[in-house]
């Protein structure tokens, strides 16, 4: 049998070693990004989440919560930022304690755009996105949820002074010591309000074609890209996904196939795909076959959405997924890799303590107890 032959036949497994850029990963397990708003209330990270971090390391890959890249880019209470020398000082001991434990750790570099407040900008602003539209969601503030406002339209210069905040973002991420960044491309967020036609209505080069609703993205890739290398970078999107009043948009499959083959010019290592609509149905009527993105794709393809053991090992097998990643039964297993290995029953998350609060329901989920017998 041919080397190539071999290969092509290899069953690929959850628990195998895979390499994503320059990193050997130590399984196929990713912990998903799980917005937990235990922050300070001007975004800087606090000893508790090292903790919370720490506690997970196993995975394969750690992507943290959303992190904020401006003041203006937060849209919920006590979410962390990476923006200024404070936050990025309080990023390096999570980040340490992570890389103690053996694990990996990127941020997801976020602007929320138009799901925000005035009371969660700064000078009560109002949220910006890249056309006038209101979405129909609440927010998270220090008063509790509250209905987000219309938001006002950036300007084409405001859009490049937001590029650039990216940037200096990976650049704290570099500062901090973090393997690499994630950027949030999805969920309705800014990115994704640039990117579809259902919420973008401008006329000038970032509006109207496909080509111009992608320019956004392209241009924050290629900012990132230019700090860190593009096999230090993901992006995450969401084809299918409605979250925050974020409609479909009218043609999914030629807007995606476009963004996705752009991505490889700049070699990013990796697109984190959430199947169907973030926490609700993974298929979605009139979608498209997201198996086609894997294909134009050059790097690795990591699933998510409502996964369990076997579909996770299924899609590996399968090569449906190099990666698949786990949101919430992370928010209740730290030792989610060891209790899929063991086949053993998932601790049920607390909804209560999702946001905000200390370390009840966040730090304190217990891990199966050790196994006897087996070598140290």
């Amino acid at each position: 049998m041919s080397e190539s032959t071999a290969h092509v036949m290899h069953v690929e497994d959850l628990f195998e070693p895979v390499q994503l850029g320059p990193h050997l990963l130590a399984n196929r397990i990713v912990m998903a990004p799980l917005t937990r708003s235990r922050a300070t209330s001007d975004g800087v990270p606090t000893p508790l989440m090292a903790d919370y971090y720490a506690q997970r390391a196993s995975a394969g890959l750690i992507i943290t919560e959303g992190v904020n890249i401006s003041a203006q880019g937060r849209g919920y209470m006590r979410t962390p930022g990476l923006y200024d020398n404070a936050q990025t000082a309080a990023w390096k001991p999570i980040v340490d304690a992570v890389h103690v434990r053996g694990g990996r750790i990127y941020p997801q570099l976020w602007h929320v755009g138009r799901v925000s407040h005035p009371a969660l900008q700064p000078n009560a602003a109002l949220p910006v996105a890249p056309s006038a539209i209101r979405p129909e969601v609440q927010v998270y503030t220090e008063d509790g949820f509250r209905h987000c406002v219309k938001p006002r339209a950036l300007t084409t210069g405001e859009i490049y002074a937001i590029v650039e905040q990216y940037r200096q973002a990976a650049r704290c991420g570099l500062q901090a010591g973090f393997d690499g960044v994630e950027i949030h491309a999805a969920n309705g967020y800014l990115i994704e309000q640039f990117l579809r036609d259902s919420t973008n209505q401008r006329e000038d080069d970032f509006g109207g074609s496909v080509e111009n609703r992608a320019r956004f993205l392209l241009e924050v890739v290629d900012a990132v890209t230019s700090v860190m290398g593009g096999s230090r970078v993901g992006v995450r999107l969401s084809p299918l996904g409605f979250a925050n009043d974020c409609s479909l948009d009218s043609d999914p499959q030629s807007l995606y196939g476009h963004v996705v083959e752009k991505l490889n010019a700049f070699r990013v290592s990796y697109i984190h795909i959430i199947e169907g609509t973030p926490q609700g149905p993974r298929e979605v009527s009139g979608g498209f076959d997201l198996q086609l993105l894997r294909r134009i794709f050059k790097g690795r393809y990591i699933a998510n959405n409502g996964y369990d053991l076997t579909m996770a090992q299924e899609a590996c097998r399968r090569h449906r997924a190099d990666m698949v990643s786990f949101g919430r039964a992370y928010i209740a297993n730290p030792d989610l890799v060891e209790r899929f290995k063991r086949n053993a029953p998932l601790n049920v998350p607390d909804h209560s303590t999702f946001f905000g609060g200390g370390a009840k329901g966040y730090t304190d989920y217990p891990c199966l107890p050790a196994m006897t017998g087996t070598a140290p």
